[in-house]
Formats: structure tokens, C-alpha cells, sequence
């Protein structure tokens, strides 16, 4: 383990929230068939150590599971049914535009700490982890990650995703779900700012048939911002400029305007079965997983 990268590890996650990480597990709304046993409790019957149930014998099962003691007593044959440990596919997706380089700290720094750690939490529990950037993806593809010792694996190619790439939401998306067709678990981290919108990107995330977690980001600035005056307004993705006024009457019509955007995502992905969530840069990491990521029921 180098230095820098212990300095990444401290840049993301506190030493005080990995402690309360590793106590929390992943939990799916869906069932999904693990390629490998992990150290989750599938509501699937297999074949681990604890019982779970009985059932008739049929031609073809493996005669290994008989019960004999009942067939003594009943003259029957059951096979004995055990709860099986499985893994789960717990995907992160960062949008990495030039938007989400805003804001102290920024919108970015701030996705990189939510994927860490839930990704943590992943990899304390021997899910598969991968995490992506909507930029990174077309050219360095997320790596598959399992076991905590991944945990700087992670860290490194969170450090190396750099806000600034002018990827559209719907073509990261579409990338992304043509190479990562497996099911689970998708947090999605984004400010949702983009000229084309959000909807086109959202419809290819819902024919992945995951389990869609939408965290929509934005700074404080953005949600009540305290500006005044003649200003000169600059698009940071496009550079498209305008020159505007700053009154009490534009404030609060700019904050109706948010307000719209955000009732419009949440509508959008609740109608549609996706869990959508605001957050702040200024709500601390370690409050947004153990309060309102564990209240939507996505950790435990």
C-alpha cells in the first residue's frame, strides 16, 4: 500500500465511516442468481449448511439430499432444502461532465465518496463491485471488484475519474448498459444536467431490468444560490453565454424552475419503479448512506 494511496483512501472515506461501513450490507429489492457463493442469504432454496425446508423427491434429484430418517418413519421420500449463500452485482455509474466540477466540494468529490463507500459495503460482504464513469467507461472500463482487500483497486480509479468530459447522459448510459448486461444493483450519481434531458438515458437503464437507484446531486449554490447584479452567465459544457439581471423576482422564479426539475426526476423514476433521491454536497456521506440510503431500503 503506497502513501498515495492511503491519501486517496482519507480524501474519500474517514476511517470512523469504513468502521460503520463494514457493519452494513447491500440488500436487493429483486432476486438475482449470483455467479459465485457470497455471504448473503438468498430467498432462493440451495444447497449451503442451514435447513430451510422440505420438499417431495422427483425423479432426477440428487439422492445426496434424501432424508432417510423420514423416509423410515413415513415411508416417503423428502429431500432436505437449505438456504443458500449468494453474491450480488452492485454497480456505481458516475456522470463525470463538466456540471458535476462544481461546487466545494464538488459534485464529483462528492459521487466518489457515495460509490466508495457503498462499493465498501459491497466488498465487506463479497459482492461484485464495479464502478464506471460515464467518460471513463468508453476508455478504461471499470474493473470487477470483490473481497475488501479490492478496496484500493477502487480508490485508484476513483482518484483517476476527472470531472470534464462532454459525454451525453443518454450516450454514457447506453454504453454503459451495453457492456454491463448482468443484473443488480445500479446507483446512479448524477446532477441530471443536460440539454437533451434525462429521459432518453433513464428508458435504457430501465430495460436492464436492475434494481435503479437515481442519487440527483446538486450544491447548495444551485438550489438557493445568493447572487446580485449584472451578471454574464457561461454554459461550462457548451459556452453558450447569457446576460442577465439578478432580482428578488428572477431568484425566486430560478428556484421555482429547480423545484420543477427535481418534483419532474422524482416523478419520472418513481412512476417507473427507479428509487430516486436529492442530495446536497453540504449533507455529510456517512448521513446520506446510514439515514436515507438505509430509510429507501438499500442498505441494512
Amino acid at each position: 500500500m503506497s502513501s498515495s494511496s492511503t491519501e486517496a483512501l482519507s480524501r474519500l472515506l474517514t476511517p470512523e465511516l469504513l468502521a460503520q461501513l463494514e457493519r452494513m450490507e447491500l440488500v436487493s429489492r429483486k432476486i438475482f442468481r449470483g455467479r459465485m457463493k457470497g455471504e448473503r442469504r438468498s430467498k432462493r432454496k440451495g444447497q449451503s449448511v442451514e435447513f430451510a425446508d422440505f420438499r417431495n423427491y422427483v425423479p432426477g434429484d440428487d439422492l445426496r439430499f434424501i432424508d432417510w430418517n423420514l423416509y423410515a418413519r413415513l415411508d416417503k421420500l423428502f429431500l432436505k432444502m437449505y438456504l443458500e449463500e449468494e453474491d450480488l452485482h452492485f454497480y456505481a455509474l458516475l456522470d463525470d461532465s463538466l456540471s458535476m466540477d462544481f461546487g466545494d466540494p464538488t459534485k464529483l468529490h462528492y459521487a466518489k465518496q457515495l460509490a466508495a463507500a457503498v462499493g465498501f459495503i459491497g466488498l465487506c460482504r463479497a459482492d461484485r463491485v464495479r464502478i464506471e464513469s460515464l467518460g471513463q467507461t468508453l476508455r478504461q472500463p471499470g474493473p470487477v471488484l470483490r473481497g475488501r482487500h479490492s478496496l484500493w483497486r477502487m480508490v485508484e480509479y476513483l482518484e483517476a475519474i476527472q470531472g470534464g468530459d462532454s459525454v451525453p447522459l443518454v450516450d454514457g448510459v447506453k454504453n454503459f448498459c451495453l457492456r454491463n448486461s448482468g443484473k443488480g444493483i445500479l446507483l446512479f450519481i448524477s446532477d441530471l444536467m443536460d440539454k437533451q434531458g434525462y429521459e432518453s438515458a433513464f428508458r435504457f437503464l430501465l430495460a436492464q431490468q436492475m434494481d435503479v437507484y437515481v442519487v440527483h446531486v446538486l450544491s447548495p449554490e444551485e438550489l438557493d444560490p445568493e447572487l446580485q447584479g449584472d451578471l454574464r452567465l457561461i454554459d461550462c459544457e457548451d459556452g453558450e453565454h447569457a446576460e442577465i439581471t439578478v432580482s428578488r423576482p428572477l431568484l425566486d422564479r430560478y428556484k421555482q424552475t429547480v423545484a420543477a426539475f427535481v418534483d419532474s426526476a422524482r416523478e419520472f423514476c418513481t412512476r417507473r419503479g427507479m428509487t430516486y433521491l436529492l442530495t446536497n454536497t453540504n449533507i455529510p456521506v456517512e448521513h446520506f448512506v446510514a439515514s436515507y440510503l438505509r430509510q429507501r431500503g438499500l442498505v441494512r
